[in-house]
């Protein structure tokens, strides 16, 4: 059979490179691009539908006649929700005496061990006395720990195993 009767075209020769010149070869599934190229032209289309869409929904559907032409050609089919309208009750403000007087936030610097002053970042250990320290003053013996290991330990070992008494039986 000839192609022309069927009206089929035979393949081209060689392999098409993309249109937009990256060196790589597209095809016409992908409107003659690389895989690459078709897959960011169609995540700017989203985009850009994404754009207009929000667009509208901040005129929600007035239009302004300062005469500007979108930058987007073609057309987006938006379905535009009413917008309920809520209103936000806030606490009633101190009077501007006491802003004075209440406690702003600290700044957090950087932390930082409180023996050597040395940055520890993440990798700082914290102490069951409270304090943060690096890996060469973390153990109790190098700071100077006041907290009492000792008597903690005991009080959870009493805690833990509470002392059992059998019933006194009478001596026959």
């Amino acid at each position: 059979m000839d192609h022309e009767e069927t009206g089929c075209r035979p393949p081209p020769e060689g392999p098409i490179l993309c249109i937009n010149n990256c060196g790589f070869f597209g095809s016409a599934a992908t409107m003659n691009m690389c895989s690459k190229c078709h897959k960011d032209l169609i995540l700017k289309q989203e985009q850009a539908k994404l754009a207009a869409s929000s667009i509208e929904n901040i005129v929600n559907g007035s239009s302004s006649g300062n005469g500007k032409e979108p930058a987007i050609t073609g057309t987006v089919d938006v379905q535009v929700d009413p917008v309920e309208l809520k209103t936000i009750s806030l606490p009633p403000t101190p009077a501007s005496g006491s802003e004075e007087t209440s406690d702003p936030k600290p700044t957090e610097g950087p932390s930082r061990c409180t023996t050597c002053k040395k940055r520890v970042g993440l990798t700082g250990f914290k102490c069951r006395c409270g304090n943060l320290f690096c890996g060469s003053h973390r153990y109790s013996d190098k700071h100077d720990c006041p907290f009492d290991y000792r008597t903690a330990e005991r009080d959870a070992i009493a805690k833990a195993n509470p002392v059992v008494k059998a019933e006194k039986l009478d001596k026959i």
